[in-house]
């Protein structure tokens, strides 16, 4: 048995399935849920389909949880705004330094 199989055994996984990718973009993604679920188990002890087939988590919590996810998407979407427009504004005031220092 390889360190990988002996792992996944520790871990719980069953199977692993091999896939290609023609779209690296797509890769990076697959591989931040795969990371996700990773810490999410490490951290619960439990993967979502256990909490789904074993009832720990009834359809209210899902979309409670599903609310809070989204709720914190806008607050990130906002703060990453203001931080781009700080950008910009530091943007303008370096050129207008630069302007003024050939002048």
């Amino acid at each position: 048995m390889s360190s990988r199989e002996i792992m996944d055994a520790k871990m719980g996984i069953e199977s692993r399935k091999e896939y290609g990718f023609r779209d690296p973009v797509v890769r990076h993604v697959v591989d931040k849920f795969v990371s996700r679920s990773d810490v999410g188990f490490e951290k619960y002890g439990s993967t979502l389909d256990d909490e789904r087939r074993l009832k720990m988590k009834g359809l209210q919590k899902y979309l409670n949880d599903v609310q809070e996810e989204l709720m914190d998407a806008v607050l990130y979407i906002q703060a990453a705004r203001d931080e781009l427009q700080d950008m910009s504004e530091e943007a303008l005031i370096d050129r207008h330094r630069d302007e003024e220092a050939y002048i």
